[in-house]
């Protein structure tokens, strides 16, 4: 049975047929197929320009980081209110520090904010360390987790 195709007619601007023309004098290469191919690609995207599907990966892949960002942000306001709760629970009605306290006090606020320091100029975080656990495979010795 041969190939059933349907006759179509269409015009074309002067210099799109002349770039058509251009295409179908290479061996093998026919106007109908080449158009053919055209429109098949062009109904395959429903009309959506290649902007349209370069953006929509880059936008997908921001809407992954921003939903990781989101996360973390979280953790840590959770994190800072689980500590400033337990800080203030603990610290409650204590006498007022007297200078070497204050001074111990400020002693471990600089080793912290240096270790924090090196943290970030390292480019770790413990954070990083929190998502590579979470990707992780279980262990297999659910004691040894």
């Amino acid at each position: 049975m041969p190939d059933s195709k349907i006759r179509h007619q269409c015009m074309l601007e002067p210099r799109l047929s002349e770039r058509l023309n251009a295409l179908a004098c290479q061996p093998g290469a026919t106007k109908s197929d080449i158009m053919a191919k055209a429109l098949e690609a062009f109904l395959d995207r429903r009309g959506q320009s290649d902007e349209d599907a370069r953006y929509s990966e880059r936008l997908d892949r921001l809407s992954r980081e921003n939903g990781r960002i989101r996360r973390n942000t979280e953790l840590l306001i959770e994190s800072l209110a689980v500590f400033v709760r337990y800080s203030f629970m603990m610290n409650t009605n204590l006498p007022a520090p007297d200078k070497a306290a204050q001074a111990l006090a400020n002693q471990t606020f600089l080793q912290y904010v240096n270790q924090v320091g090196r943290q970030i100029a390292k480019g770790k975080s413990l954070l990083a360390v929190s998502d590579e656990n979470e990707n992780a495979q279980p262990s297999p010795n659910p004691t040894h987790g």
